[in-house]
């Protein structure tokens, strides 16, 4: 993405501590247009339905209204900003925090370990309609999709033996090539294209031609599908 295209992304950021807010607001301006910011539900609310921002950073863990936190924001929200996304960047890794603001429609869930280059590229991915994650949050993300109840201790190589017959007889699947299904299966877990060429020792570029394949092969249209795709198979 472009240095132009990036300023055309309208960002908000939500929370409570003044200090982070200050900093990822720092480390964002040069890139994106930052339009908004807040530190509790109610001014939170507010703001994103004043601003219309393309994409709201969100922490979990937010004081005021009915204590519902980020989960709360999202659903008052989105009926008065429906086009707006929501990337939540919490401290938090706790199955239940995941699960809350996935649930209540976030498009992704990374947290505050996060580099700000790769804080940048989450926010251009969420933009674009992409689903993104925080790779050890996967099984969390896939649990809360599927509805399952969720637990701290549960992790994708759990969902994956459950759901070996499946795997074993998927036609689909089988349309894919050996590395096409491992980078499936990471894209899937909510890695990024570096993470991915990094965790399978090839180029970003080789990536994204492994992706397109996929994406073609399976009849999808985003990463946002190809997670609820492999997340049905319990393939992740």
């Amino acid at each position: 993405m472009s240095g132009q295209e990036r300023q055309g992304i309208r960002i908000a950021v939500v929370d409570d501590h003044e200090m982070f807010r200050a900093g990822v607001i720092a480390t964002l301006q040069p890139y994106f247009t930052i339009v908004g910011q807040a530190a509790d539900v109610p001014s939170a609310i507010e703001m994103i339905a004043d601003t219309q921002p393309d994409v709201v950073l969100l922490d979990v863990h937010v004081p005021g209204g009915e204590g519902g936190g980020g989960a709360e924001i999202l659903r008052k929200s989105q009926p008065h900003a429906p086009q707006t996304a929501f990337l939540a960047l919490s401290v938090s890794d706790s199955a239940q925090d995941v699960g809350s603001v996935i649930r209540a429609g976030a498009r992704g869930y990374v947290t505050k370990t996060i580099t700000g280059n790769d804080l940048i590229h989450s926010i251009e991915q969420v933009s674009d309609g992409y689903a993104v994650f925080s790779p050890k949050l996967a099984g969390f993300v896939l649990s809360a999709f599927q509805g399952a109840p969720l637990s701290d201790g549960m992790d994708a190589s759990n969902e994956s033996a459950a759901g070996g017959d499946t795997v074993a007889h998927d036609a689909e699947l089988d349309s894919l090539s050996t590395r096409e299904q491992e980078v499936m299966r990471l894209i899937a877990r909510g890695y990024t294209y570096k993470e991915v060429g990094a965790e399978l020792f090839i180029s970003v570029k080789t990536v994204e031609t492994h992706v397109s394949n996929v994406l073609r092969k399976l009849q999808l249209s985003n990463r946002n599908e190809l997670t609820l795709w492999a997340a049905d198979r319990h393939i992740v």
